[in-house]
């Protein structure tokens, strides 16, 4: 949540902050702003609440000239959503502006400290503190004697002197009145890229701003903080000092940005799934051993064999798909699963033996509970894997191996082509640990050409976007929904539950279908739709005989059905047929008319498809 942006170099820092910004929307926002610095020092601030076009505007009527400058969008913490909340902020003598992502648990405490020591605060956020400390230290700073050797010795110590005192997490890009040319950068627990380019260099919450600017990018970890002008870039640790930092490629493709002529990015997303499944098992599968291969997970077989119990633990769609791999590696592996909120995981104390294996599931790589989670169980010393789709995020570094699911950059807030990357990965993974135990070589081969067929069944799945878009005309003016499933669909239901109320803040709530007699049978009338994922299966029947209780009460019924299923055509309002695969795989086909139910849904309500209210991509705060 939140988007940092910033350049220095010899062109204009506005043309790249307010476009770069606009890339960083999906990441979810309510203001935004910018502050760029000419030659002398003087620096213009210029933001807003509202969307980025608002802020377009006011720079139209207010260019802010200047070959320095940072930028920013706000997801609101501290402090309503107001043109005074929101960045950058500066000190009450304007000798330097910032831009934060992250939280300051304390920085009340802070607050009162520096209001008693004259500073004037001019928002309700907590960033603003972070203004006022640099500030203060900078003063003492420039009181020690200095080398003409480092003239930017004293911003890294004033820095460093005001992080110290700061609890919480942040990501933090600083100009300064007096040093013109350049912008001194820190991370902890908010992700930061520096982009590496010919005599400029470029700064940002993620790689996606850099597209088409420069290929090469440097990934700033914890604890370090970055001084960097057109010409040089020095990263400092706050334990070790200077480090030498490691440029790497940016693995982003202008591709995967632009809207390829779709008219939304969750749109695109959903009809690239075809891609993404078969990107995340490409160079994975080998027939010749019957399972599956991962390089990354850097356990070796037998410590694998050794492992009797998993927990995964994840926040959101993550959780979901978490949920579906439980279904999958009990099935085909007999290994015991747990699936904890990373929320959760991160406060309680579940008794671990030596033998559990933990799993990270995220998107993005930097999800704060998730992180938090994964550092919790590492410092018990368990090994900890990531799922992930980030490459170079924070979860990706700090765990002990793991696999990247190889979806592509993902704009929309709302999951869609990350998640059945998810599912697919973990339906390998269930297929490698089987193999490993005792799945048989036959078993092994029959898995993978089911996983082969996968992508031109979700194809097909697509299909039904027309029939979707039908059934959503029926439905849009309702406002509550139940999704029911079982068994590998009852994951399915909550996720497709999710989407509808992601984008278009539709009440809805996934069951496992023989659980809504347990209470949320209460809430079916003519006005509540229940959506039931049913293609054939071992409790196939079952469903049918759940879905006959809905319809005794009058609830309309949409059903996600395998094809050639006419059984159920006799008894739903509406059908909506996918490919029939096996069970362990129908998550993945299913999701798809759930994904596009939302989408038509939402369009219909007039909702913001792409950026959706009060959501945020990526999750960096508790």
């Amino acid at each position: 949540m939140c988007g940092i942006v910033g350049y220095v170099g010899h062109g204009q820092a506005g043309d790249f902050l307010v476009s770069g910004l606009r890339r960083l929307e999906y990441r979810g926002y309510d203001s935004s702003g910018v502050a760029c610095m000419d030659e002398e020092g003087r620096t213009q601030i210029v933001k807003t609440a509202g969307r980025i076009d608002n802020l377009a505007e006011r720079l139209a009527q207010s260019p802010t000239p200047g070959s320095v400058g940072i930028g920013h969008t706000r997801w609101a913490t501290h402090g309503p959503p107001t043109d005074e909340n929101a960045h950058p902020h500066a000190d009450t003598g304007a000798t330097l502006a910032l831009v934060h992502n992250g939280v300051i648990e304390n920085f009340r405490a802070l607050k009162r400290r520096l209001e008693s020591e004259g500073c004037q605060f001019q928002s309700a956020t907590d960033s603003e503190v972070i203004a006022h400390l640099i500030a203060l230290e900078l003063t003492t700073a420039q009181r020690q004697p200095t080398s003409d050797l480092d003239p930017y010795a004293p911003l890294v110590a004033a820095v460093q002197a005001a992080l110290a005192q700061l609890q919480g997490t942040y990501g933090l890009a600083v100009v300064f009145r007096d040093w013109p040319n350049v912008i001194v950068a820190a991370r902890q627990g908010s992700p930061l890229v520096i982009g590496v380019g010919d005599g400029e260099h470029f700064l940002a919450s993620d790689g996606s701003p850099l597209v088409g600017r420069t290929d090469k990018i440097v990934y700033l970890a914890d604890h370090e903080l970055a001084v960097v002008t057109p010409d040089s870039l020095r990263v400092v640790h706050r334990d070790q000092g200077h480090v030498q930092h490691d440029v790497q490629t940016l693995e982003i493709d202008t591709g995967d940005i632009g809207l390829e002529g779709y008219p939304h990015y969750m749109l695109k997303e959903i009809f690239e799934q075809p891609e993404t499944v078969r990107n995340a098992m490409r160079g994975r599968l080998s027939r010749d051993e019957a399972t599956a291969v991962f390089g990354g997970l850097n356990l070796t077989p037998q410590q694998l064999r050794s492992v009797n119990r998993i927990v995964m633990t994840a926040c959101g769609t993550s959780w979901h798909a978490a949920l579906v791999g439980e279904y999958m590696i009990e099935a085909l592996a007999r290994i015991p699963i747990e699936v904890e909120y990373a929320s959760e995981l991160r406060y309680s104390n579940p008794p671990l033996d030596g033998q559990t294996l933990v799993f990270a599931l995220t998107q993005s790589g930097e999800t704060a509970d998730t992180l938090a989670a994964l550092r919790e169980t590492k410092r018990k010393g368990h090994p900890t894997l990531a799922i992930c789709n980030v490459v170079g995020s924070t979860i990706a570094q700090e765990s002990d191996g793991g696999i990247y699911l190889h979806a592509g950059h993902e704009i929309g807030v709302a999951s869609t082509k990350a998640y059945t990357s998810q599912c697919v990965v973990l339906a390998m993974l269930a297929l490698y640990l089987g193999r490993l135990r005792h799945l048989s070589y036959e078993a092994g081969l029959r898995l993978i050409d089911q996983l082969e067929q996968l992508p031109d069944q979700v194809d097909r799945a697509l299909a039904t976007n027309d029939r979707v878009a039908e059934v959503a005309k029926k439905y849009a003016e309702c406002d509550n929904f139940l999704y029911l499933g079982r068994q590998f669909n009852f994951p399915t239901a909550l996720e497709g539950a999710l989407k509808l109320k992601e984008i278009s803040y539709i009440h809805a709530e996934g069951y496992p279908a023989a659980e809504m007699k347990h209470g949320p049978i209460a809430l079916v009338d003519e006005q509540t739709p229940s959506v039931f994922i049913m293609p054939q299966g071992a409790v196939y029947d079952k469903v049918i005989a759940n879905l006959e209780e809905i319809k005794a009460r009058g609830g309309p019924v949409i059903a996600i059905a395998g094809e050639g299923d006419d059984r159920v055509a006799e008894m739903a309002d509406d059908v909506i047929y996918v490919p029939q695969v096996e069970e362990f795989l129908q998550p993945v086909v299913a999701i798809v008319p759930l994904q596009l139910l939302a989408y038509h849904i939402a369009l219909l309500r007039g909702c913001d498809v792409d950026k959706p209210r009060n959501l945020a991509k990526s999750v960096t705060v508790e």
